[in-house]
């Protein structure tokens, strides 16, 4: 694709094909490649909350639940999560069962976004 979008020539037979630019009516896009997304963090959580939130889904899954402080380690070492994340499940309470991974952030303190009603 990058090939054709370089290309200082037709990529395309026919014209309705041809890749085009955007319209004035669209926003201008004031992020560059490779840069760190800012905004749109609900209220109720930090970046920093809403990042170790999802790092921690991605490694724990969707089958584990219900889970309790044994098993989230054992899953975040089974799936090679980073130490970071292992510290803060050690952080956990023994004895707890955990339904999904807004309880387990709730345990450590990361907080959550507020429902709005």
């Amino acid at each position: 694709m990058s090939g054709e979008l370089n290309a200082n020539r037709s990529t395309r037979a026919q014209e309705e094909h041809e890749l085009q630019p955007p319209g004035e009516d669209q926003p201008e896009n004031d992020r560059a490649p490779g840069t760190t997304l800012t905004g749109g963090t609900p209220t109720g959580i930090t970046a920093e909350g809403v990042e170790l939130r999802s790092a921690l889904a991605r490694h724990l899954g969707r089958g584990l639940y219900p889970a309790d402080r044994s098993a989230v380690l054992a899953t975040l070492r089974a799936n090679h999560a980073p130490d970071r994340l292992l510290e803060l499940a050690r952080r956990l309470p023994e004895g707890e069962s955990y339904g999904n991974v807004q309880a387990i952030a709730d345990a450590l303190g990361l907080g959550g976004e507020e429902r709005r009603t």
